[in-house]
């Protein structure tokens, strides 16, 4: 029987593969059309999937308040998400993508803390080491000067998908599928009525469905590992672990489209691995 502690680690770095093999995925969708759209569908088909597992393997629901924790994993995940695209797009995507990322995990990191005591010298290493790798891996480098519109974005992103893992390790903590497909729900009825206050609600191609439906299918992996992470182990560990998934979007990058990786990418790829080694001692 694998241990708890064990079953945390895997499980945590599966959603970081997940992730960022679903962010290739999207990313790659969203060169034929409306990234708004591609996050819409994606979210849409990976939904029906967490409903239909829900259905056939969890037969009783946790508690309303745990229902409700994942609800507000939803919306705080679409409002990070959104933040997220509005930093994209205004500003510097080699500082927005890099900061949100670091408080995203910084977040959880320091709930877990107060909640569940101190990890552990080696781990806290690991947790700093972690979260250079996140930075050096989706930072191209150069000039650090961040300006006020793009810190601002940043940390709300950051605060957006920090408070998503904070309420989805409360909902998880009884239940996986169902918290889940709640979360789910939220998010797609918060994009649709956004997208459709904006009448930018409209189908994809017919070309782009296959890499939509396995943006989402691994998004919803992702969302899965996270949650049993944090519900065997502790918060910090789940976080910190996935907030790794640039590693897998910058590795996929340079194997299918052989884009070149700097220097500093690749640091950041070894700090990645040092960064596992030093969390699992």
């Amino acid at each position: 029987m694998i241990p708890a502690e064990s079953m945390s680690i895997t499980c945590g770095l599966a959603s970081a593969l997940a992730w960022g093999a679903g962010d290739f995925a999207g990313g790659l969708a969203s060169r034929r059309g409306s990234a708004f759209t591609v996050v819409f569908f994606s979210q849409l088909i990976g939904g029906s999937l967490l409903l239909v597992l829900a259905m056939l393997f969890s037969h009783s629901r946790p508690p309303a308040a745990h229902l409700l924790s994942g609800g507000l994993a939803g919306v705080f995940g679409v409002l990070g998400l959104i933040f997220l695209y509005k930093g994209l797009a205004r500003g510097r995507m080699g500082l927005v993508a890099p900061l949100s990322a670091v408080v995203t995990a910084l977040i959880p990191l320091s709930f877990s803390i107060l909640v569940e005591g101190f990890p552990g010298l080696m781990r806290i290493i690991g947790f700093a080491v972690a979260m250079a790798a996140v930075w050096l891996l989706a930072s191209p480098g150069g000039q650090l000067k961040i300006e006020r519109r793009e810190l601002q974005l940043s940390l709300l992103a950051g605060l957006g998908f920090g408070l998503f893992f904070i309420f989805m390790d409360h909902a998880s903590s009884q239940a996986i599928l169902w918290p889940l497909v709640t979360a789910r729900a939220v998010a797609i009825g918060t994009l649709f009525v956004l997208l459709a206050a904006r009448r930018q609600l409209m189908p994809p191609s017919r070309g782009q469905f296959p890499v939509i439906a396995l943006a989402g299918i691994l998004d919803t992996a992702g969302n899965a590992a996270f949650a049993m992470a944090a519900h065997v182990g502790r918060l910090d560990i789940a976080a910190i672990l996935a907030s790794l998934y640039p590693a897998s979007t910058v590795i996929l990058a340079w194997l299918v489209f052989r884009e070149q990786l700097g220097r500093q990418q690749w640091i950041g790829v070894a700090a990645a691995g040092g960064a596992l080694v030093l969390i699992a001692i």
